[in-house]
């Protein structure tokens, strides 16, 4: 049988995605176990990241899928109301400034969103 945890999951329609609206969670598999993870739209452009603040490995969302600040300008972790890039997943203010969230390899096509695994981030056991 095929090893499926490298093929494209399909995360949701284009349209879902809004610049600076609420994210998609999805989950990857590291190292043995499952973390959980995101896609956002920012300025047109899907991105992903795990959804692991760099200053201290806790989720962003302060509800689910809410990750970007009230400006809808960036993401912010609930937590320590760190600040980070969307386009890059740089931390621009914050604890943990100059750290960055975790990139996961986004694409767009045929009007969804795709996550491509790609090591070390993996896709979870479909058991």
């Amino acid at each position: 049988m095929p090893d499926d945890s490298l093929a494209p999951r399909r995360l949701c329609a284009a349209v879902d995605l809004v610049d600076g609206g609420a994210g998609v969670r999805f989950t990857v598999r590291m190292a043995s176990r499952d973390i959980g993870a995101f896609a956002i739209r920012y300025d047109g452009v899907a991105y992903g990241y795990l959804n692991q603040c760099a200053h201290v490995p806790m989720e962003l969302d302060w509800q689910e899928g809410q990750f970007f600040d009230s400006a809808g300008l960036y993401l912010m972790c609930a937590t320590h109301g760190a600040t980070y890039a969307p386009d890059t997943g740089l931390c621009v203010g914050g604890p943990c400034r100059g750290a960055a969230l975790a990139k996961l390899h986004i694409e767009e096509r045929e009007g969804a969103v795709f996550w491509q695994p790609e090591a070390p981030f993996f896709a979870p056991d479909a058991n």
